[in-house]
């Protein structure tokens, strides 16, 4: 039997059974590695408390003796108490002097001859070039694992006099049992949850396939701001055609929102460079007109015809110029933003709803406050906020986990944001530029959104700047009053 001619019943039955079992084998396998790291956290801590222990002993063996406490006299100092100390801490002790001869060990007194007569010389340079001056060394020996620590044993003056080495054998036995008793009531919780999972897996699967109508009615009442693709499947069971037609349709009204909003943004794309046209128009205009009007009163005609024929030229290109700057201004009408709508708004909640429209699941939104009072235009702030996080996810390039984190918080009466991401950065060179308009680093688009974002911040009394670290990231800081 082919998988493909299966019931939507009994694919959801062995699908819902297979999760079990693949969430079990999972969970054991975690279980596992767990362990593995619990035991080497075990052996690695108890090796510090011994270590500490030890030092403790030994420091008070150096205070209570009544020998010249030097390097030369320590044998002699330890000869009998080394022993001792290895009988109370169960474990090997070996010191060594400061070069990394052995002095005196307690090697007798353990089974494991794991002793070696010189520290290795990555020990002692360890020892000697770091602030903690303590060496681990893990190795293996007739298949048993070993960690044997290095550390220095110091005088009242914290002088160094010795190297105490401390083998450890790391024995697995106890956690060894402890893993496998786990295990066992473990399988025993996963048999009962398998018996369980395929009872509710039957009914449920039952009740799924009787309700796939209810959902696809529901999937017509959705609209998502994202693009998806039609499903195209050729033979499927009747439920199932029934959602794919409602999906379908779903995609139809979707597409048609993509391009209403597209033909938006294009529109608004042209107001914002409509302005610039319409500032590049009109500098020149009144220069223009003034420099004819000073030709015109101060030329000496000679010829009695050429006053009138002056007077006609410079009359036809003052009109000109008055029709210039009337399609400036035509074209400055046109690009007025809408007027400002003020208003008593949560910021937090504006924030939230303007990222919305965003399908990528790295952006963060970690605002101070449940709620932030200002007072803002609605519209421009939503603008604010989806300009700058489309440019973070445009600046992060394809071969790096994205991150776009966006805080909101209040500072001294004003409102800050801070939009951070992980991207190229902003080369030194292009610092100066940003916010100009028509400039852009992207294949794509006309540099107009950060040069709109930075008047809309303006226009509050606002300010918007930027730090950037080229090849880590940049965070871009609006900040406004409260109260505007």
């Amino acid at each position: 039997m082919k998988i493909t001619r299966l019931s939507l019943r009994l694919r959801i039955f062995f699908a819902m059974i297979f999760l079990v079992l693949l969430a079990s084998i999972l969970i054991a396998l975690v279980a596992a590695y767990q362990y593995s790291e619990e035991t080497q956290d075990y052996h690695k801590l108890r090796l510090e408390r011994k270590e500490i222990s030890i030092k403790r002993h030994i420091n008070f063996i150096i205070k209570e003796t009544s020998f010249e406490v030097v390097p030369e006299k320590l044998p002699l100092i330890f000869k009998d108490e080394i022993y001792k100390i290895a009988n109370v801490h169960g474990l090997q002790v070996n010191l060594y002097d400061l070069e990394g001869s052995l002095l005196i060990s307690s090697k007798a007194a353990l089974p494991y001859d794991i002793a070696e007569k010189c520290v290795k010389a990555e020990a002692l340079n360890t020892l000697s070039n770091t602030t903690t001056h303590r060496f681990v060394e893990l190795r293996e020996e007739k298949g048993e694992s070993f960690r044997s620590s290095y550390t220095y044993i110091v005088d009242e003056k914290f002088k160094p006099l010795a190297i105490l080495n401390l083998p450890y054998l790391e024995n697995d036995d106890f956690l060894s049992k402890e893993l496998n008793e786990f295990f066992e009531r473990l399988g025993y919780a996963y048999l009962l949850m398998l018996i369980i999972a395929i009872v509710l897996a039957y009914f449920l699967s039952k009740y799924i396939t009787k309700t796939l109508k209810t959902i696809s009615d529901k999937m017509n009442q959705t609209r998502l701001e994202k693009r998806n693709e039609k499903i195209e499947i050729e033979s499927t069971t009747e439920e199932i055609s029934t959602l794919v037609k409602a999906y379908n349709s779903m995609i139809d009204q979707l597409e048609e929102s993509a391009v209403k909003l597209a033909k938006s943004e294009r529109e608004q794309a042209w107001r914002e460079m409509a302005k610039q046209v319409a500032h590049e128009i009109k500098n020149p205009l009144t220069p223009m007109r003034l420099t004819v009007q000073s030709f015109q009163r101060k030329f000496n005609p000679e010829d009695p015809d050429i006053v009138q024929k002056l007077d006609e030229y410079s009359k036809t290109l003052i009109q000109q110029i008055d029709t210039m700057s009337a399609i400036a201004g035509a074209f400055s009408n046109f690009a007025k933003m809408p007027a400002q709508q003020n208003e008593l708004l949560d910021v937090v909640k504006i924030v939230d709803l303007a990222l919305d429209i965003f399908n990528e699941d790295y952006i963060q939104f970690a605002p101070e406050k449940d709620e932030i009072i200002a007072k803002f235009d609605r519209t421009q702030l939503i603008r604010v906020i989806t300009n700058l996080v489309k440019n973070a996810i445009q600046a992060i390039p394809d071969d790096r986990i994205p991150q776009v984190i966006v805080k909101v918080f209040e500072d001294n009466n004003r409102v800050v944001l801070n939009i951070s991401d992980n991207g190229i950065g902003i080369s030194d060179q292009n610092k100066d530029k940003v916010f100009e308009p028509k400039f852009t680093t992207k294949s794509s688009g006309m540099g107009l959104g950060l040069a709109m974002v930075k008047n809309i911040v303006e226009t509050y009394q606002g300010t918007i700047t930027f730090t950037s670290v080229k090849d880590v990231g940049t965070t871009f800081t609006v900040s406004f009053p409260k109260e505007y």
